[in-house]
């Protein structure tokens, strides 16, 4: 199966349960500046649970659009476990949706450190719980490749993780 449609293939399923659950998601992304939203909306249909997203690439944007904390982005930088969190939670608030994938990352070639090298990246994915406050995981990658490598393989671990957190919770 080649990149294209193991992607698509992805963004159906997860596209047919939310269709199915009356569910919406959204997304917040930095490094794979709208693939994500990209391939969830090539699918005919999508309207019915996507209805915004966010690609957030500057600390301003993350702050501005999603409400990320400039003192989690000082503290920590924009690549960690901290400000993909926020970055989850302020997407699902700002879209008022079901599901939100977030993403940050060090696509390369350049930007990368001895601690965060090129193909780090940390994802949140929150989602409504039916009491109190939103639920918000994270999870962190290091990823091999160049830059639309590593991107391709975000993009994909992202819809993977998402489905799996689905169908878990589903279970």
């Amino acid at each position: 199966m080649n990149n294209e449609s193991h992607l698509e293939t992805l963004s159906i399923q997860l596209g047919q349960y939310l269709k199915q659950q009356g569910k919406t998601i959204t997304c917040a992304e930095s490094c794979t500046g709208g693939w994500i939203a990209k391939v969830l909306t090539d699918i005919a249909g999508s309207s019915d649970y996507f209805h915004r997203g966010f690609v957030t690439y500057s600390n301003e944007a993350k702050h501005q659009m999603v409400g990320v904390s400039e003192e989690a982005l000082q503290q920590f930088g924009a690549v960690s476990q901290q400000v993909v969190a926020e970055m989850a939670l302020g997407a699902l608030n700002e879209a008022d949706a079901d599901f939100a994938i977030s993403v940050s990352g060090i696509a390369g070639p350049g930007g990368g450190s001895a601690e965060k090298p090129v193909g780090t990246v940390w994802f949140g994915f929150a989602y409504k719980s039916p009491v109190g406050q939103p639920d918000v995981m994270t999870k962190q990658c290091v990823f091999q490749g160049d830059r639309n490598l590593v991107r391709f393989q975000s993009t994909s671990y992202a819809l993977e993780t998402l489905l799996q957190i689905i169908n878990e919770k589903s279970a």
